[in-house]
C-alpha cells in the first residue's frame, strides 16, 4: 500500500499509539501486570453508582433508551446537554456564554485534532501551535496533519528540598518567542498538566491570556483533569487557589472521561461562536455527530450541580489519597537515593526524574515491561519542531528528556505498590 503523506504521518510510530497499545495488549505469559502507563481513570464506586442510577432511570422512561440509541444528535452536540452546560457555567462562574459557545466532540482528543489543524498549516501562510511549557501531553505530539506543526519551549525548573521540583512557564522566553515568530497561530497548555501533575498558576494563565490577546491568537486550555469536574486538583499543594479561566479568545476543553466515562468519549469545548461553528462543521464531516449516551447520562447531573458535587466530595478526595500513598511508597522504596518527584498538584500521575540514570528511560521502559510494569518514558513528552534553527530544537537538549517516567497511580493500591517496588529495583541498577 502506498499511503499519502497524511497516511504516513499519522500511521507511523508514535508515543500515543504505544501508550494505548500497552493498555490493551497482553504482557508476556506468566508476568503479573502492573499497568502504570496509560491514562485510564480509577473506578470510583460513588461515581459509578450515580451513573447506574441515571441509566436505570433512562431504561424506565418508556422508549427513552431506544430514542437515545436510535437517533443522531446535531453536529454541535445534544442540544439539551449543551443547554445544561451553559446553564451550569453561567451560574457557577458568571461566564457570559450561550449555546453558541459550546460544542461536544467524540472526546477531547478529537477536539484537539480539529483545533490544532484549524489554526496551523502552510496555506495561506505558515502557522504553528506553540506549547509554552515542555514536557506536555504525549497525545498532542502527532496530531498535526503537516510536519513541523508544533513548537515547544522548555520549562523553568525550580527544585525544593532533596526530592521535589516544579516546572514553571518561562514567561519572558514565551513573550520573546511570540514577538519574533508571527507565524504562531495559537498557544496551548494543559491544566493540570499531563504528564507532570503541574497546575499552572493563575498568574501564568493570565499572562498567557494577555499575550494571546496581544497577538490576536487563541489560548487553548486542556482542562481534562481540572475544575469543575473531575476536579483532580489538590489545593494544599498549590500556590493560591486556581480558578477556571475563559474569555472570548480562550478555547477551553473539558471532558467526561476522567469523571468515570472514558469509553463514551465526550469532550466539551467552550469557545467563541466562530470556533464552535467550525468544530460543528468538522464534526459533521468526520463523525456526523458525537456520541449521545454520555451526554444523556450526565445532562441532569451537570444541570443540577450534582456532577460537580461528586467531583468535590469523592473524586478529588479519592485521587488525593492515591497521590499521597504513591508518594509515600516512593519515599520508602528509594530512601536517600537520588530522585525527584514533580510536586503532585493534580491529575493522576507521578512524574519522576532520575538525574543520575545511566540509560535512557525508553530503554528502562523496555526492561520494566519485561517484568510486567508498564510506564510511559519521558522522551515522548518532549516534542516540537525537528528541523530548523538550534533555538527550535533546543528541547532535545532538555536535561529531563531521557531521565523521567510518567506513572499512573489510579490502579489498585497493590498494583501501584508492586510496580513501584520493581521500578525502584530496576533503576537501582542504573544509577536511579
Amino acid at each position: 500500500m502506498n499511503f499519502s503523506s497524511f497516511g504516513q504521518k499519522l500511521t507511523g510510530e508514535s508515543g500515543i499509539l504505544r501508550l494505548m497499545d500497552d493498555l490493551g495488549r497482553p504482557l508476556p505469559e506468566g508476568v503479573t501486570p502492573c499497568r502504570l502507563g496509560g491514562g485510564n481513570p480509577a473506578r470510583i464506586h460513588e461515581v459509578e453508582k450515580i451513573y447506574r442510577r441515571e441509566m436505570e432511570r433512562l431504561l424506565s422512561w418508556g422508549d427513552a433508551f431506544e430514542q437515545a440509541i436510535s437517533r443522531y444528535d446535531a453536529p454541535q452536540g445534544r442540544i439539551m446537554f449543551i443547554d445544561a452546560v451553559v446553564h451550569f457555567l453561567r451560574r457557577e462562574y458568571g461566564w457570559d456564554i450561550t449555546s453558541e459557545n459550546v460544542a461536544v466532540t467524540n472526546g477531547s482528543q478529537s477536539a484537539f485534532f480539529y483545533l490544532f489543524n484549524l489554526f496551523s498549516g502552510t496555506k495561506p501562510q505558515r502557522k504553528t501551535i506553540l506549547f509554552p511549557l515542555v514536557p506536555e501531553y504525549v497525545g498532542y505530539a502527532d496530531q498535526g496533519i503537516e510536519t513541523d506543526t508544533f513548537v515547544t519551549l522548555p520549562a523553568r525548573v525550580v527544585h525544593s528540598g532533596d526530592h521535589s521540583f516544579k516546572y514553571y512557564i518561562d514567561l519572558p522566553l514565551v513573550e520573546r518567542y511570540l514577538a519574533e515568530h508571527p507565524e504562531v497561530g495559537a498557544i496551548c497548555v494543559s491544566r493540570p498538566t499531563n504528564p507532570t501533575g503541574n497546575v499552572l498558576t493563575d498568574t501564568e494563565i493570565s499572562a498567557l491570556s494577555a499575550l494571546a490577546a496581544t497577538h490576536d491568537i487563541p489560548l487553548m486550555v486542556d482542562n481534562a483533569y481540572g475544575m469543575p469536574f473531575p476536579n483532580i486538583i489538590f489545593p494544599e499543594m498549590l500556590e493560591g487557589t486556581p480558578a477556571p479561566h475563559w474569555d472570548s479568545h480562550t478555547i477551553l476543553s473539558m471532558s467526561l472521561s476522567k469523571i468515570g466515562l472514558p469509553s463514551l468519549r465526550n469532550g466539551i469545548i467552550i469557545a467563541d461562536k466562530t470556533v464552535i461553528k467550525a468544530l460543528s462543521a468538522l464534526n459533521s464531516i468526520v463523525a456526523l455527530a458525537s456520541g449521545s449516551l454520555g451526554q444523556i447520562l450526565s445532562e441532569g447531573l451537570i444541570r443540577t450541580g450534582e456532577l460537580k458535587k461528586l467531583a468535590d466530595t469523592h473524586v478529588q478526595t479519592f485521587y488525593r489519597g492515591k497521590s499521597e500513598r504513591a508518594r509515600q511508597l516512593v519515599e520508602t522504596f528509594w530512601g536517600d537515593r537520588p530522585y525527584r518527584l514533580h510536586r503532585s498538584e493534580g491529575s493522576m500521575f507521578l512524574w519522576m526524574y532520575f538525574e543520575r540514570l545511566t540509560i535512557p528511560t525508553l530503554d528502562l521502559y523496555r526492561r520494566l515491561k519485561e517484568r510486567g510494569v508498564v510506564v510511559v518514558p519521558g522522551e515522548y513528552f518532549f516534542f516540537g519542531l525537528e528541523s530548523g534553527s538550534d533555538e527550535e530544537t533546543a528541547w532535545k537538549a532538555h536535561p529531563h528528556r531521557e531521565k523521567c517516567l510518567r506513572l499512573n497511580y489510579a490502579m489498585s493500591d497493590e498494583e501501584v505498590e508492586r510496580g513501584l517496588r520493581i521500578i525502584a529495583e530496576e533503576t537501582a541498577t542504573f544509577g536511579g
